[in-house]
């Protein structure tokens, strides 16, 4: 009953702030889980959000699409920012906590990798690493068998008469995006004029926002494990810092950074 909902009960608060497990006895182990267990939270938002857009751009429903991206960006200006807060985190703080983290690294994170993979950033190689975490191992492998949302644009730009070459709309989808010539000449009409074409032209702006604020999370990312580890090894395995660096030249949608250049 609707009278009998509180606060707390529908928030499910009780479970949530019991679910911090401190290991080390660190002070600052408590910010470090809070963190992390934030971003985890609004990365749901994400692909709540991310996941109907997509329906939407494939069902040429661009106008709702814009709200639901819109407001993944927000979002990832929240993630942005918890960098800001985890590094006031010293590196003589963390080197109390570390030891307590074993092989755990934000590389498992599998709701980051279905983000990416929702964005068309597909190493099926990551899967493998979600193995052990509850289904999402078989929903990863589900998301590599549909259209990214990308892939859904790219073919809404085939739907509304622009040139597409095969290769991009019938590509393989498992496979890593590659540039196409023919996505980015018919970004390119629409961009020399846009009033023709305005929903995708906003449509355009919307997917660049996205990839313009996942860069900068990457970017927070990178200086705060700099600043915090230095050139140190990630937990995880990783190489730490030249990973993170090569991580950021790989770009979600090329076609809409590079038609800057060609317009």
């Amino acid at each position: 009953m609707a009278e009998n909902v509180t606060y707390s009960s529908y928030l499910d608060l009780g479970r949530i702030l019991e679910a911090q497990h401190p290991a080390s006895g660190a002070h600052d182990e408590m910010l470090f889980i809070v963190v992390h267990q934030a971003s985890e939270l609004w990365l749901k938002l994400c692909l709540h959000e991310l996941t109907a857009a997509r329906d939407c751009v494939e069902a040429d429903n661009l106008r709702p699409a814009f709200k639901m991206l819109a407001r993944v960006a927000r979002a990832q200006q929240q993630l942005i920012q918890s960098w800001d807060v985890l590094s006031t985190m010293t590196p003589h703080d963390y080197s109390r906590i570390r030891p307590h983290l074993g092989a755990s690294s934000g590389f498992q994170s599998p709701q980051y990798r279905m983000m990416e993979f929702m964005l068309g950033s597909r190493d099926l190689k990551h899967i493998a690493l979600h193995e052990k975490t509850s289904d999402w191992s078989g929903r990863l492998r589900r998301e590599t068998a549909r259209a990214s949302l990308y892939d859904a644009a790219i073919q809404l730009l085939a739907r509304r008469g622009f040139e597409i070459d095969q290769k991009a709309t019938e590509r393989n989808l498992t496979a890593p995006y590659v540039h196409n010539t023919s996505v980015e000449n018919a970004w390119a009409a629409i961009y020399r004029e846009p009033e023709k074409h305005w929903d995708l032209y906003e449509l355009a702006e919307k997917l660049v926002d996205l990839e313009y604020h996942f860069q900068r999370w990457r970017f927070g990312h990178l200086k705060t494990v700099e600043r915090v580890i230095g050139f140190k090894r990630g937990t995880g395995g990783t190489p730490g810092v030249p990973y993170l660096e090569g991580v950021l030249k790989q770009a979600f949608f090329p076609e809409l950074l590079s038609v800057r250049t060609a317009i």
